[in-house]
């Protein structure tokens, strides 16, 4: 089953809801047109189907699309996004 990414913007977090179970990617705003993506939850049963990969993805293209530069506090956002280049031109380069 395939399930879309909501983006709940009063708790500032992107969720994928599927067969009962939810992740969710957290973020914050630290600074003017800056979002940390500050810790991000898979629960058990939805682990190893891509998951936090959809969650990554959906968090960056919001970032990408709002013109915002990207932080990543959380360890997976900061290793998922090492691992693809194509985002790098997002990273906050005066949190480096």
């Amino acid at each position: 089953m395939t399930s879309s990414v909501a983006h709940n913007a009063s708790d500032q977090e992107f969720t994928l809801v599927q067969d009962g179970y939810t992740a969710e990617l957290a973020y914050s705003y630290p600074a003017q047109h800056v979002i940390d993506f500050t810790h991000t939850f898979v629960e058990e049963a939805l682990r190893g189907q891509g998951v936090a990969e959809k969650l990554a993805r959906t968090g960056l293209a919001y970032a990408r699309e709002q013109r915002l530069k990207v932080r990543t506090s959380c360890e997976f956002m900061q290793h998922f996004v090492e691992q693809h280049p194509e985002y790098n031109e997002l990273l906050d380069e005066a949190a480096a």
